[in-house]
């Protein structure tokens, strides 16, 4: 997938924009407007449908692992690396 890839014709959500949301999406917590352009996407972007696949699939991966899972100092050692990080 190109970052820099245009919309097609007729379509109102560029690959860019899916990468953004995408997470949104998996997660189920899409506005519904925003999903009726996502998944309007992904008909005819089968770039963003196979991304949106492996996103899916490393997502349910994730969703079975448990704090249990990871040992305690490795634990600490990923809350201390994001400590103070803010989005944007």
């Amino acid at each position: 997938m190109s970052a820099d890839r245009r919309n097609p014709p007729g379509e109102d959500l560029a690959c860019q924009e899916v990468v953004e949301v995408v997470s949104s999406y998996v997660d189920g917590v899409m506005a519904p407007e925003q999903m009726r352009r996502f998944e309007a996407h992904l008909v005819d972007c089968s770039y963003c449908t196979e991304y949106v696949d492996q996103l899916r699939e490393v997502s349910g991966a994730l969703h079975g692992l448990g704090a249990e899972s990871i040992a305690p100092e490795r634990r600490e050692a990923l809350l201390e690396a994001f400590r103070g990080w803010h989005a944007g």
